[in-house]
């Protein structure tokens, strides 16, 4: 489709006077103003100084993007925090020459004024309605709409009030004072710069989604609108005037949830479009604009009364796992095993495993047993990902088992996936050797064996042989024998704090001392070994371990192809398994965790 887009440099009285026939309108889905006395305190000082150099030139106070929408108005893109500013601007100014004797200059600047900010009758040249103004905020989220109608209309605002229009008129309206009291000379002068000389560049298209393009290109300064903004405007325009309030209570109540669990609205509506994938059974590896994706069937989906109950519960569903909050009536977000599983998909290194975890969600929350399947499918669903992003470390490892297990959720809570032979045979090379996107995955796996609750939220992969040592420490090992072991995942930990004890005499024994007082029951436990070394072939012993260890945890999620149909154990498992129960660790082949 074609577009048309208009550029022509515009002096602040041509283009307000343009709002007669095209009223400049501050769209739903824009934010609140929000300039406030640092912004126009700038504004004020830059068109001052503008005026002292008393020379002919031109202030240029930067663009307006625009769109015309059905009913030929002007909807303001970029550039709205601007233009409000100097509608209020203009307000003070008029407000100003309605209280100065009348002159020549002052009836000159207050016919100039007047077709800016209101409609002026075409045959007599005077305001006859001072409520047809030519800009109007819709902004859904701003209580103070009104008020900011009320002052292009009345020029009055009242002082007890702080938000921001009427805090900035009156500021306006206090330096225009004592501009024009100080400096009676340049007062007309500043008058007539601000109308003819301050330069705008109004950037006027044809239709939305090219302005939006032209203002994520220009604006590198504030907040590009996001697709969620357009979305909020188009649910809330369809909406009967009765249900247009409730509306705005569950968008504010949605934007404070999403803000207490660290994500953004939009997170919510890019998760809930692979949901809606998935009940199509959509499996294209392609994934559509946000916006082109909820545009189909002119954003039919939007307005479906589902919407906003589904989005509330993904924004909870976000503050358990976030926050590990504790969400009321939801017995799910209490349980540890699930909490651990979800803390260990929280390393996974890209956004896919989000996916599944809330298409399962808004699918079988209400099941009865859903506690119990979901904890079985988030481990299952935790040794995939892992082992296909241990095997393969790119953003794209699983993109197409994702979206094959998103569309079986729908169908069933208990859906099938299998990791293959050749995946699992390398598995073992791969968790020795770990890419170092893995190596936190890896580590939250192991220490959940025997941690009974979650990790701190905050530690570091600490190395037990530092990555900085003494040649001479290393029991007669040279540096080439050492170097390849220190990465391998048997010279790691999660750990609470960095340690700067360079390898050296009684290092290690230094080390225990602080492991000692660590919450991390694997860290804590190796403050118990008696030898007060840590050597190379500590480090290849705790690797192999930790491979047998990890394998046989992913063996008892029952995710390897072999399992389909069978529950045998290798006598290589049943020793890990062994060994660990010795160890009070208990792991069921093909049972469930948590």
């Amino acid at each position: 489709m074609s577009t048309s887009i208009s550029v022509n440099k515009r002096s602040v009285s041509e283009l307000l006077k343009s709002g007669t026939k095209h009223m400049f309108i501050i769209p739903e889905y824009q934010r609140s103003y929000a300039w406030g006395e640092e912004q126009c305190r700038t504004l004020w000082d830059d068109l001052v100084n503008f005026n002292a150099q008393n020379e002919e030139s031109t202030y240029f106070l930067g663009t307006i993007v625009s769109c015309e929408n059905d009913i030929k108005e002007y909807e303001i893109i970029d550039g709205q925090q601007r233009i409000t500013t100097l509608f209020l601007l203009l307000r003070a100014i008029y407000k100003k020459l309605e209280s100065m004797s009348e002159s020549d200059a002052v009836l000159n600047f207050r016919k100039q004024i007047e077709p800016c900010i209101w409609d002026v009758n075409p045959i007599t040249g005077k305001v006859d309605d001072f409520s047809k103004i030519h800009i109007a905020s819709r902004v859904i989220t701003d209580t103070d709409n009104e008020i900011f109608s009320d002052i292009l209309k009345t020029g009055s605002a009242t002082e007890k009030r702080n938000d921001n229009y009427s805090t900035n008129y009156l500021l306006f309206k206090k330096w225009v004072d004592e501009l024009a009291k100080d400096e009676p000379m340049n007062w007309y002068m500043f008058c007539k710069k601000i109308l003819q000389d301050c330069i705008l560049l109004p950037i006027q298209c044809d239709n939305q989604d090219t302005a939006l393009t032209i203002f994520s290109t220009l604006n590198d300064r504030g907040l590009p609108l996001s697709d969620s903004d357009i979305f909020k405007a188009k649910i809330y325009n369809y909406l009967d005037d009765a249900d247009k309030n409730s509306f705005i209570g569950e968008w504010k109540e949605l934007d404070n949830s999403t803000e207490d669990a660290g994500i953004k609205i939009q997170d919510l509506f890019y998760q809930y479009m692979f949901y809606l994938r998935a009940l199509k059974n959509d499996r294209d590896t392609t994934t559509p604009g946000l916006r082109k994706y909820f545009a189909l069937d002119k954003f039919a989906q939007l307005y479906e009364k589902s919407l906003m109950t589904d989005l509330s519960l993904l924004a909870d569903l976000w503050r358990a796992i976030n926050n590990r909050e504790e969400i009321v009536d939801e017995d799910w977000s209490k349980n540890i095993g699930i909490k651990k599983a979800l803390d260990c998909l929280k390393s996974y290194p890209n956004e896919f495993w989000k996916y599944p975890i809330v298409t399962y969600y808004l699918t079988h929350r209400k099941n009865m047993d859903f506690k119990d399947k979901f904890a079985i499918f988030l481990n299952r669903f935790f040794a995939f990902i892992c082992v296909k992003y241990i095997n393969t470390p790119t953003i794209n490892a699983v993109k197409k088992e994702i979206l094959n297990i998103n569309s079986e959720i729908i169908k069933t809570d208990s859906p099938n996936f299998y990791i293959s032979i050749d995946d699992k045979e390398n598995l073992r090379n791969g968790v020795g050797n770990p890419h170092k996107n893995t190596v936190r995955m890896i580590l939250k796996a192991l220490a959940y064996i025997k941690q009974d609750d979650l990790l701190p939220e905050k530690w570091e992969i600490e190395h037990l042989l530092p990555q900085k040592w003494q040649t001479t420490s290393l029991f007669g090992y040279n540096k080439k024998d050492v170097e390849h072991l220190i990465e391998q995942i048997g010279n790691k930990i999660p750990f609470e704090k960095k340690l700067n004890i360079q390898a050296g005499n009684k290092y290690f024994h230094n080390k225990k001392i602080e492991y000692a007082k660590s919450t991390i029951a694997i860290v804590k436990e190796l403050s118990t070994i008696a030898s007060d070394d840590w050597s190379p072939t500590d480090i290849q012993t705790r690797t192999n371990e930790i491979k047998d260890t990890i394998i046989t945890l992913f063996e008892s999620y029952n995710v390897f192809e072999n399992q389909k149909n069978s529950a045998i154990i290798t006598p290589e498992e049943q020793k890990v398994l062994n060994n660990l129960k010795a160890r009070g660790i208990n792991l069921e082949i093909n049972g469930s965790c948590g």
